[in-house]
């Protein structure tokens, strides 16, 4: 199955997901609305299988149900007066693909509309749901562990690129749960491989731009781009960049990979949620992990893969 695919997938399953309490709905004359807040960029594939999840289930945009796309382009500070409006008009369910603050910002804004999340970190510890076995409230979803594998993703980057002694680190500081739990774990797990890091920070298209730009000023070896929903809706452009400063870098989805990135560590989502209410619904977590190489990038690059990690990588892309 390719990365795409995979990626369409886990969404048409939030789709499926999100569309069970369209149904306490269906007597009720208004059309449904599904309120859907995204981190990042309009992203087809994520529409798609959002829409097809919802095809699944039953419902058809136009036709019984009305979804409204919101992307926030790393505008977090959109998400309270957005929620604020979504729980104002009293929308039928709030769908968080990929996004720790849009989900708590949804929890804060409304006790009583369903809410389907995606997070990268434990959502008790966010405070989304009272346990992960049972949620206990209106909201439910997926832990997908982003954030808990900075140290393994940071250790194989040391592994591929040896030599690299001073690793950039690329967060947005918009995104303060991710960004929080990226500076708390990288320099600890860099002090323990005998590894220098320089933080750079990036909100916005620009400030990506002007990062990149510094590290050659910084003299950065490599790049470690931590797993934030706006630097992942944007993996074509973040692989383009490194590949025009000739940075060795490290990511956490493998489409920017695919895109020509060096490598990437992170979840291979799986199935997802099925049942009726939120606070009788399991948290997933997910329990697979995927390490992607680009061969041609590396050789680019002039760096040469070991055997080892050939053979523990679950694709070579050549």
């Amino acid at each position: 199955m390719t990365a795409k695919m995979k990626r369409r997938e886990f969404i048409t399953l939030l789709g499926g997901a999100a569309a069970w309490p369209l149904a306490a709905r269906a007597q009720q004359s208004a059309m449904p609305v599904v309120g859907f807040v995204n981190a990042g960029s309009p992203d087809v594939v994520i529409v798609a299988g959002f829409r097809k999840g919802l095809n699944e289930a039953g419902y058809v945009e136009s036709q019984n149900v009305t979804v409204e796309y919101h992307w926030l382009e790393g505008q977090f500070d959109r998400l309270p007066a957005l929620m604020a409006d979504l729980a104002r008009r009293r929308v039928a369910v709030i769908a968080t693909p990929n996004g720790n603050l849009a989900a708590i910002a949804a929890k804060a804004a409304t006790t009583t509309i369903p809410i389907v999340f995606s997070v990268g970190e434990d959502p008790v510890k966010l405070g989304l749901v009272d346990s992960l076995a049972r949620p206990g409230g209106n909201a439910t979803g997926a832990n997908i562990f982003n954030n808990e594998i900075t140290a393994k993703r940071l250790g194989l980057l040391h592994e591929l690129v040896p030599k690299a002694s001073r690793i950039a680190v690329l967060v947005n500081p918009a995104n303060t749960p991710v960004a929080e739990t990226t500076l708390r774990d990288i320099p600890e797990a860099a002090r323990a491989l005998g590894l220098q890091t320089h933080i750079l920070n990036a909100s916005t298209s620009r400030e990506i731009e002007a990062a990149f730009a510094a590290l050659g000023r910084e003299q950065a070896d490599a790049l470690f781009v931590a797993a934030d929903g706006f630097f992942n809706s944007r993996p074509g452009r973040l692989a383009t960049l490194a590949a025009h400063y000739r940075i060795p870098a490290a990511y956490s989805v493998r489409e920017a990979v695919e895109a020509g990135g060096l490598m990437s560590y992170g979840v291979d989502t799986g199935q997802i949620l099925k049942g009726a209410k939120p606070a009788d619904l399991p948290v997933l977590q997910s329990s697979k992990f995927e390490f992607v190489i680009n061969a041609q990038t590396a050789r680019l690059l002039g760096i040469e893969v070991p055997n080892s990690l050939q053979l523990l990588a679950d694709e070579v892309i050549e």
